[in-house]
């Protein structure tokens, strides 16, 4: 009887476990980050968001299996992570889903079910990626409030940024203009619908390289980039 109540409480973990556990880890970590890039609705992903999610994939792992089924690691690890805080404030809901996505992956990965993990890595990847190239749910993104500073001058007819407009935007339409102080310096707002939501940043600085042009903003929904 004492000899099960030792076995229950101990985990019996080889380097080889660890190695192994930690690249299946990786490799989920990387498709988690793929399908996070493909399925992205925002203007431009943040580069450490994916390097995060593949840690974040490694990391857990590591803790499962640390825990193993001992009782005293699982509550002496939730006490000393419980001291952790997050400053980082989360924007998109779509964030917080591959948080769990990895976290979940990592889990098994931690115990060892490695064709659950990578079944389960792919199959919950290709669903999302499905769902947000066909836009079985949503329509995606591609209306955006654009607002800039131009200064206008008399040696230009045509004003520089109307070339940039065409280039990025399938529509373009002036919705409000004002002046800012005395000066021929104007706030010009536009609503435009991009050619490739990937492409914002691209409009926004050749947009600002752009005579007369400066302070270039894109709004949706409140955010601004």
């Amino acid at each position: 009887m004492e000899q099960d109540l030792h076995n229950l409480f101990q985990f019996p973990t080889t380097v080889e476990d660890v190695i192994s556990s930690i690249i299946v880890a990786f490799i989920c970590g990387v498709m988690i980050a793929i399908f996070y890039k493909l399925t992205y609705r925002g203007a431009g992903y943040p580069q450490t968001f994916l390097y995060s999610l593949i840690t974040l994939a490694m990391v857990t792992t590591i803790v499962i299996m640390v825990i193993g089924n001992n009782l005293a690691r699982a509550f002496g690890l939730v006490g000393a992570m419980s001291i952790i805080r997050f400053r980082t404030a989360v924007k998109e809901t779509q964030d917080i889903m591959f948080i769990f996505y990895a976290l979940a992956i990592g889990m098994t990965c931690g115990v060892r079910l490695f064709d659950i993990a990578i079944a389960a890595t792919l199959l919950i990847g290709i669903i999302l990626l499905i769902i947000t190239k066909t836009n079985l749910v949503f329509e995606r993104r591609s209306k955006y409030l654009l607002q800039f500073h131009y200064t206008f001058t008399n040696e230009e007819k045509t004003p520089a940024y109307l070339a940039v407009l065409k280039k990025f935007c399938k529509n373009n339409r002036l919705i409000n203009s004002k002046t800012l102080g005395d000066t021929d310096n104007m706030e010009l707002s536009y609503y435009v619908e991009l050619r490739n939501v990937k492409n914002s940043n691209q409009l926004l600085r050749e947009l600002k390289n752009s005579n007369g042009v400066t302070h270039a903003h894109l709004f949706f929904e409140d955010e601004r980039l």
